[in-house]
Formats: structure tokens, sequence, C-alpha cells
């Protein structure tokens, strides 16, 4: 960091923003392959917590990339660069206390990880456990016929490594996307 930067202290606080939303901030942050159905359970939890007066907002990973990580590619260092912006812009959302729901595959342990340290307390690993037997037969973009083929390099789960949660917060497996959602809700309602 240059050290012709100097961190401002602004007089309202995350704290100050909280009792306007009348919640505290966290971060949901959604792991698991692609097809899992991440972004499905993310957008569903929203639309709860919005019914619910929260006050949210979803970062999703094709989102972030056609924007502000647009100049990323999925090697394992850009994969580290795209979650490490996105762990940053997460801070920035909590500090405005707002509960942000991160929709990610964030393949790597240490990332994932990385984002706890950053985060702290406002951390909340949601691993979204779905065989990858079952994000083949889904498919719906078609990267599993592709990665598979050949066509797509480093898709994780075929060519590149996808490194479990060991201890998430919360589980979603075997589960209809009504009891995921409810799951995750309570979860929130009680923290």
């Amino acid at each position: 960091m240059s050290k012709n930067i100097h961190k401002y202290s602004f007089s309202v606080t995350r704290e100050n923003r909280e009792a306007i939303s009348g919640h505290k901030a966290m971060v949901l942050w959604f792991t698991g392959l692609s097809a899992s159905g991440k972004s499905t359970i993310a957008n569903n939890v929203e639309k709860e917590l919005n019914k619910k007066q929260y006050n949210s907002y979803i970062l999703d990973g094709d989102n972030v990339r056609s924007g502000l990580n647009k100049d990323l590619g999925f090697s394992p260092s850009d994969r580290n660069e795209n979650i490490r912006r996105i762990i940053e812009v997460s801070k920035l959302f909590v500090d405005s206390g707002k509960i942000v729901l991160c929709s990610f595959i964030s393949p790597y342990r240490n990332d994932r990880e990385m984002a706890r340290e950053i985060l702290g307390e406002h951390f909340v690993e949601i691993f979204v456990n779905t065989p990858i037997e079952e994000c083949i037969k889904r498919d719906p973009k078609g990267l599993y016929k592709m990665a598979i083929s050949g066509e797509i390099k480093n898709f994780t789960g075929v060519s590149a490594p996808y490194e479990k949660p060991l201890m998430p917060e919360i589980l979603i497996e075997n589960l209809s996307l009504k009891e995921s959602v409810k799951k995750i809700i309570d979860y929130v309602e009680k923290n």
C-alpha cells in the first residue's frame, strides 16, 4: 500500500447503519460446484429476506465476472484475485449494514479462509453440497459438456479441483429449495 494513502475515519459507523436496518450485517457465502444450486438458493433467500424487510444484496459469480472482474480468467491466481476482490466488496457491504449473499464456486479452501479472516464474525459459509453427477445432469449452461470434451480448461470438478469446506456454518444437502431457504433464514434470524 502506498505511503500516501491514509484511511479516513467517518463518523457514521456500521453499528449506526445496522440500527437503521434493524438487523446485523453479515455475509452469506454460498460455495459449491457449478450447477449445484447456489444462485437459485441465494435468489430465493434474498426474496424471503426482502419480504421480511432485511436490507440485502446478491453478488453472483457470472454477474461480477461480467463487470468488476471481467479482466480475470480461471487460472488459480485469477480465481484467487476474483475472490479477493469479492471479499473486499463484501467488506464494504458489511460496513454499509447490509446482508450480502455471495454466490461463488470459490473452489479453494484458502480463499474461503481468507474471507473468514477478513470478514470475521460477519462471515457465514454455506456449502451447497450437490454431487457432481447431479450437477453434470443439470448443466444449464452446457459448461460440463464443454469441459468434459476439453473445450473449457480449468473447470472446477472436471479439470480443476474443488476443496470442500471442512466445517461450514450451514450445510445444504439433500434438501428441497424450500427447505434450504428455511434453513438459511432460520440461521439469519437466530444470529
